[in-house]
């Protein structure tokens, strides 16, 4: 199996990927790069058996409902939107919600933070990408859409206060208690990188996210939450611990 980590930003300088290709003895990081144009997520993913991208993959629906409402100048439809008192619906997604109420992190609104560049920039990728061998389902899709803090979180890892330039220390703490928990699971020459860039190291929770999705072993939306989830996306969350996708 091979699986591709994207952490996606609007621009590449920003961008991450990392690639890990699993057996059945182990798993290793073959590729982890910085600075990634579109034309390079293209390439590797389509040699990818399952992509998880770090960025939202859709918009809240009433969100959607309020922008088609407003631009056709449909004010009945807008007062009857915004009879419903707050305005949680409009930058909030499902998704969003249930990522709250499960592990207490809140992720970045799609409709109302800077995140939304990043959205826009998945759905030109995901619009190239389709075709007879990708799956654009946006739930058990090709590609998932993952939350580096969540997963990690759940894990029993540090979600937090390893970003930025001054917490190289931190971040290389958190890379030796990853390979406590999954000591199959081989850096190599890439994890200097991943020590001196947070981008890159979450690029390859993204890819870890991924083999969760690709075995089964993250929550999926149950039947009432579906339609709205291939509407507005799911955050994929591991249900098992890290130890859990070890090969073999």
């Amino acid at each position: 199996m091979r699986t591709l980590g994207i952490d996606l930003a609007s621009q590449p300088e920003r961008t991450a990927m990392a690639t890990i290709e699993w057996s059945s003895t182990g798993a290793k990081v073959v590729d982890v790069r910085t600075t990634v144009t579109d034309e390079m997520i293209l390439t590797e993913l389509r040699m990818a058996d399952r992509v998880g991208i770090d960025a939202p993959l859709g918009w809240p629906d009433a969100f959607v409902d309020i922008v088609t409402a407003h631009h056709g100048h449909d004010s009945t439809s807008e007062n009857d939107l915004f009879a419903e008192p707050g305005v949680t619906r409009f930058v909030r997604r499902m998704t969003d919600e249930w990522v709250r109420a499960t592990t207490g992190l809140v992720p970045l609104s799609v409709s109302a933070d800077r995140i939304a560049y990043v959205a826009l920039r998945a759905v030109r990728l995901l619009a190239r990408a389709d075709g007879p061998e990708f799956d654009s389902s946006r739930v058990t899709g090709t590609a998932v859409e993952a939350y580096p803090a969540a997963a990690l979180k759940t894990w029993g890892l540090s979600h937090n206060r390893y970003k930025g330039k001054t917490n190289y220390e931190v971040l290389a703490r958190l890379i030796d208690d990853l390979r406590a928990l999954a000591p199959w699971l081989d850096f190599g020459p890439h994890r200097a990188l991943c020590t001196s860039s947070d981008d890159a190291f979450d690029a390859v929770i993204t890819a870890l996210i991924a083999r969760a999705a690709a075995l089964g072993m993250t929550v999926l939306p149950d039947a009432a939450q579906l339609s709205v989830a291939e509407r507005e996306g799911w955050i994929h969350v591991p249900g098992t611990p890290l130890t859990a996708l070890a090969p073999g």
